[in-house]
């Protein structure tokens, strides 16, 4: 059986091109999926997750900060290279946080010529409320769909959850601030979950 995968130009709206990935396999009801469309409304999803009155950050701050929540104290050049931003950029946006309370710079107790970034509790109360805005705004979203497509959401969350763990072969994967994913398997497919 073949899994070999071949991308194909497929039409797209408003005269624009899509672009359809084909698996070959031996099942006639598979079907290609529209790689553009799926980006398109990934983004939009994704912005409208991120459309939060708390705390004034730019989606930027809002990644680096729930890089350095996540992976605790770091270095400033270990924080530019995880989420793909140039040093003169990272300056200006830790001064940012900085200004807000949201992170603190520390000493490097191993390089005295360097310091880390930590997030401060305020930096981690922020987090918090954000991802339970952002929570609340999906759980509401979920609501108007029909038990069908919540059922079907709940079948392709592995996969999409791999998805967002992979490291593609091109571009950055950049950071979207979740908190991960639940771990939770097994249970019924139309059962919504919120942390």
């Amino acid at each position: 059986m073949s899994t070999e995968s071949t991308a194909s130009a497929a039409s797209g709206k408003a005269g624009g091109s899509g672009l359809a990935l084909a698996v070959d396999t031996p099942d006639a009801d598979d079907a290609a999926i529209d790689v553009t469309r799926l980006r398109v409304a990934l983004a939009r999803l994704s912005r409208r997750l991120r459309r939060h009155e708390i705390a004034g950050l730019t989606p930027t701050q809002l990644a680096a900060l729930a890089t350095v929540g996540k992976e605790g104290p770091m270095r400033l050049g270990d924080l530019a290279a995880a989420e793909g931003i140039a040093p003169s950029t990272l300056t200006r946006l830790v001064t940012a946080l900085e200004d807000s309370g949201y992170v603190r710079r520390c000493a490097d107790p191993s390089d005295a010529r360097a310091s880390t970034l930590a997030i401060t509790q305020h930096g981690q109360e922020v987090l918090e409320r954000i991802r339970s805005e952002s929570t609340l705004v999906l759980a509401a979203s979920l609501k108007l769909l029909t038990a069908a497509q919540r059922s079907a959401l709940a079948a392709a969350l592995p996969v999409l959850e791999q998805l967002g763990e992979a490291s593609g072969s091109s571009g950055s994967s950049g950071s979207s601030g979740s908190s991960g994913s639940s771990g939770s398997s097994g249970s019924g497919p139309a059962e919504i979950r919120s942390r």
